[in-house]
């Protein structure tokens, strides 16, 4: 078994509403959308963003589109309007989750 880095086998967009960071992951095939249906978890996304996001994380499959809907919630000190974060807050999510690495069988 090896690892691999997201970036290397799928593409992410995100953005934020308030508090929430929303991202989308996205499978280049078929094969690997069923990879990341398999390692890319709630529970993994959560360790991941440890320390960023302190809410729950909401993880939903979009089967026609081969793509992950991943929402952090209590990820972004509050939002705009509040946080002291000199970068884009959800914006950056994305390349962050990117980094996350999983399992290839």
């Amino acid at each position: 078994m090896s690892r691999v880095r997201l970036v290397d086998i799928a593409h992410a967009r995100s953005g934020d509403k308030g508090d929430r960071c929303d991202i989308g992951l996205f499978a280049r095939d078929a094969a690997t959308y069923a990879l990341l249906k398999r390692e890319v978890t709630g529970e993994r996304i959560a360790r991941h963003f440890a320390g960023v996001a302190t809410g729950p994380v909401e993880l939903y499959p979009l089967d026609n589109l081969l793509a992950l809907k991943i929402v952090l919630n209590a990820a972004l000190q509050g939002g705009a309007a509040r946080s002291l974060r000199s970068d884009n807050l959800g914006k950056c999510m994305a390349a962050a989750l990117l980094r996350m690495e999983i399992d290839l069988p």
